[in-house]
């Protein structure tokens, strides 16, 4: 059984029809990459599988459970997490202090109102092992706002695995890094464990094919092709809507 299937799913605003008839299986351990042209419908796709907006039509299977209609904190617990195209952080708190809430949301002591996160031992050791294995953990003190913005991408994916999830939804993981972050980011996603599925939404060509056991194309808000990276670089069509035509942009 697949981890993550989407049967048919349907997304209109409107009188507009952004996904049609969209379906993929991403199987368990697998890099599964969507990418597709400006307007594809590639984060449309990724907010309706997390539940971020609601399906017309279609289902989205989670270890076959039909999770379709359930709200994004209730897709949580069942081992579901995302990162977003633009970042989602509180910039006014410390780099430490987003890895504590993220920790504490798990933890069946997010409700205690009367002793600080300071006494909670788990909680520090599991942000410092996030925080070193991420490569921020000398800017632990440092207010969110004041990072890079590569750092500040690198930091929200280290929330959203804060969660301890078995499936990854990764929007746009390297967007707006330098070359540096990018090749660091790389490092970081081909050393996660094999135990944790992703999925991921990626413009940068170099990236998808450094992480991608498979790719799924969208063209138009339709599946325009899922095979191994091998099948879809050698894609005459492909390359025709795509890669020939800025394949370095996205939306």
């Amino acid at each position: 059984m697949s981890p993550l299937a989407v049967r048919n799913l349907n997304k209109s605003f409107k009188a507009l029809q952004v996904l049609k008839d969209v379906s993929l299986e991403v199987q368990d351990e697998e890099r599964h990459v969507v990418i597709g042209p400006n307007g594809a419908g590639k984060t449309t796709l990724f907010n309706c599988i997390m539940g971020t907006i609601p399906l017309t039509s279609g289902e989205v299977l989670l270890d076959g459970r039909n999770v379709g209609t359930l709200p994004t904190h209730a897709r949580v617990p069942l081992g579901m997490s995302r990162t977003f195209q633009k970042n989602n952080l509180f910039e006014s708190l410390t780099v430490e202090e987003n890895v504590h809430l993220a920790i504490e949301a798990r933890k069946p002591y997010r409700f205690g109102l009367f002793k600080p996160l300071s006494w909670r031992a788990d909680l520090l050791e599991e942000s410092e092992e996030l925080l070193r294995r991420w490569d921020l953990w000398g800017r632990r003190e440092r207010k969110v706002r004041e990072l890079s913005y590569g750092e500040q991408r690198l930091l929200e994916v280290l929330l959203a695995l804060a969660s301890k999830p078995r499936m990854l939804l990764l929007d746009e993981p390297t967007s707006g890094m330098s070359p540096a972050e990018t090749a660091q980011t790389i490092g970081l996603i081909q050393e996660l464990p094999r135990s944790l599925t992703l999925l991921v939404v990626e413009h940068d060509m170099e990236v998808v094919f450094a992480i991608a056991d498979r790719i799924t194309v969208l063209h138009h808000g339709e599946v325009f092709l899922s095979g191994p990276p091998e099948e879809v670089r050698g894609d005459e069509r492909v390359r025709e809507i795509y890669f020939g035509g800025g394949a370095r942009h996205d939306a």
